[in-house]
C-alpha cells in the first residue's frame, strides 16, 4: 500500500476522511513530522527519503518543484494535486481508490491531477 504525506494546507477533512474510511492507510501530514512552514523543495526531499506520495492542492510551486526533481533525475515517489473544487467525498474515494490499487513505485517521478473522472 503506498505511503502518503499531505503538505501543510492540504484540506484536513480529507485526512480525516480517509482515516475513518481506511485506517490503515498509511498518511501522515507536514505538521506531524516537524515540517512546518518548510520550503516546498526541502518537504519533497523528505517524501523522496521516506517514500511518501506528497497530497497538495498547490499546483503552483509544489508541482513545479516537483517536475524539476523529477527532470533532474532525483527520487520523487509522485505528487498528486487535488483541486479544491473536488467535492470531498469523491477526493477521499478517488485517494483511497489510488492508494488501494497501486504498486509501490508506480507513481515514481509523476505528478497527477484529480479528480480521475
Amino acid at each position: 500500500m503506498l505511503r502518503l504525506l499531505a503538505d501543510e494546507n492540504f484540506n484536513n477533512q480529507l485526512v480525516r476522511g480517509i482515516l475513518r474510511r481506511r485506517s490503515e492507510i498509511d498518511i501522515v501530514r507536514v505538521q506531524d513530522v516537524g515540517l512546518s512552514e518548510t520550503d516546498d523543495r526541502v518537504i519533497l526531499e523528505w517524501a523522496a527519503q521516506q517514500g511518501r506520495i506528497l497530497l497538495t492542492h498547490d499546483v503552483e510551486t509544489m508541482t513545479r518543484y516537483a517536475y524539476e526533481r523529477a527532470q533532474a533525475g532525483l527520487e520523487m515517489p509522485g505528487v498528486f494535486e487535488i483541486s479544491r473544487s473536488v467535492p470531498v467525498r469523491l477526493a477521499i474515494e478517488e485517494i483511497i481508490l489510488i492508494t488501494e490499487g497501486s504498486f509501490e513505485g508506480e507513481w515514481e517521478g509523476q505528478v497527477q491531477y484529480l479528480s480521475l473522472r
